[in-house]
This record gives structure tokens, sequence and C-alpha cells, in this order.
């Protein structure tokens, strides 16, 4: 049976002038249809082609799928603008037709005042007690506040949060919370960004903390390539050095200049530049 609120691969049965029918079974085995609408039918569909497809209930509460990708699976959590506010809750706009409930009762008291049209929620996609999909800004009911199964250094999928008096607060693969501290903080950040990320910490209390670059060598190898591709966008030469000063560096890299000075060492030993009295220049090579 296809999930509701959530990416299914479905059989196309039939073509009519409506759409595509997909199959779709029940536990049981019976077989039903679920309609794609005919503006989202991929060219060159056939019967008996899969398709990759987004199933909800549209505005007439009748099971739809559709090719659009929508801001957020039940699961996910997503940072969405709100639309409209009535006596039932808040609808946002996560990319489909139909606008995404958030039920008042969902909300939690501190966050009441928020609920205005063109504000944005944090919020985590979710089925209800009577399978219809829905949003909840209660994200403690869903996240944990410790982490399990994780190493030092993986690699993980970061959803940016609010900052806080030590760092900010992520959203750790749609699951736990975590902490990027102010010193792994190179860059602006924007809350409901989605970023690659790595368990810097495992705390004793299981909670953990992130970085928001790799560790170790494939740490300065990103930046390196980072860097290489600001140099081509400055015609090869920018008047920078390991002399000039950090906040200038954090500017123009977004990084800090410790981090710099490795960066441009390694690419100077390895002959992607020229460290010159003037500043770097870069070397034609195929490391970029």
């Amino acid at each position: 049976m296809a999930d509701i609120g959530r990416y299914n691969t479905l059989k196309v049965l039939r073509l009519s002038p409506k759409g595509a029918h997909l199959e779709d079974r029940n536990d049981t085995g019976a077989a039903s249809e679920i309609l794609l609408p005919t503006r989202f039918v991929p060219e060159g569909t056939v019967a008996g082609s899969e398709l990759e497809v987004f199933v909800y209930i549209n505005a007439e509460d009748r099971v739809t799928a559709t090719t659009a990708r929508p801001a957020a699976q039940v699961g996910e959590v997503a940072w969405l603008k709100i639309v409209s506010v009535n006596d039932n809750g808040a609808f946002l706009d996560w990319g489909l037709p139909k606008d995404l409930l958030l039920p008042h009762n969902e909300v939690t008291y501190d966050l009441k005042p928020h609920l205005e049209p063109g504000k944005q929620m944090m919020v985590m996609v979710f089925q209800d007690e009577k399978g219809r999909v829905a949003a909840s800004a209660r994200l403690d009911d869903f996240i944990a506040k410790e982490g399990t199964g994780f190493a030092e250094g993986e690699k993980v999928s970061v959803l940016i949060g609010d900052r806080t008096e030590i760092g900010v607060r992520v959203i750790i693969n749609n699951r736990y919370w975590g902490m990027v501290h102010s010193n792994e903080i190179f860059r602006p950040l924007r809350k409901g960004e989605t970023l690659d990320g790595y368990i810097k910490t495992i705390r004793e209390d299981r909670k953990l903390n992130v970085s928001l670059t790799a560790p170790g060598q494939a740490k300065v190898d990103n930046i390196a390539e980072g860097i290489l591709k600001i140099l081509d966008r400055h015609d090869g030469f920018m008047a920078v050095s390991d002399k000039t000063a950090p906040e200038v560096i954090y500017k123009l890299f977004g990084i800090s200049k410790k981090v710099f000075k490795q960066a441009i060492g390694r690419l100077y030993k390895e002959r992607y530049i020229l460290i010159e009295n003037s500043g770097i220049r870069r070397i034609n090579n195929d490391k970029a």
C-alpha cells in the first residue's frame, strides 16, 4: 500500500485523458488506482513504466500522486512559510497545491504569537492518528536530545535551528538535536538551511556536537578547493596572504585565519598557487 506523505515507486497501469493511473495494492494484495494528473506525467511514460511519485491527500480528500517535490515528507523537518491562519490552525506552503496544516494544538505556547501569514515556522511533517499528513511545531515530541549509533567524524545532514549563547542548535538527520559551537562557525548561517555536517564529539550524556567542516585532512582539502574556486572568480589573483587580518580572511572566505593558512600551505605545496609578496596567484592545474 502506498505510503501517504512519502515518495513511492508505483507502476503505471494505464493512461487516460486525466493522467496516469498508478497501481496501488493494500496489505491483502487487493489492487486500486492512484491518479497522477496529466500535468505531472513525464514525457514518454507508457503503461508498465515505474514512476517515483509523492502520494498525498488532495484538496478533494482523494489520494493522489505528483512528481512535484514538497519541502519535506513524513518524518522530515522543514522551515516553512505561513500562508494563512484560521480556527483550524496555520496553513504552510510546502510546495504542493494543497497547503500543509499546522493545527493549533501542535504549536507550543511560546510560538503561538508567531502564527501570522508571512512568518516562518520550523515543523516536523507527520501523520496524525487518522492518517492525515500534518505539521507539528512541537519538535521535542519528535527530535531526540540524545544521539545513538553515530561515530565521531561521521557525515550527517544538519538543519540549522536557533542561535544560543554557545552556538547554534541543529537537527541531525531529522531525528536528533545537536550543537554547533561558535568556534566551529566560519560563515553566516541561515535558520532552516540544510548543510552537510560531521559528528565532532559524542558527549558522556550522549548529546552530539557537530562541525560544519570535514575532520582532519578532508577538512583542509575541501577548504582548499573552495579557495581555488574563489580565486577563479577573481581572475586567479587575490591580495591576501598569511599576514592578512583574520577578519578580512573571514569576510572573503568564511573561515578562520588558522584554517586559511593550512589550506594555502597545502595548495602551495601541491603547486596549485604561488604565494607572492602582494598576494596569492592561481597556477593552471586540474584540482578544481
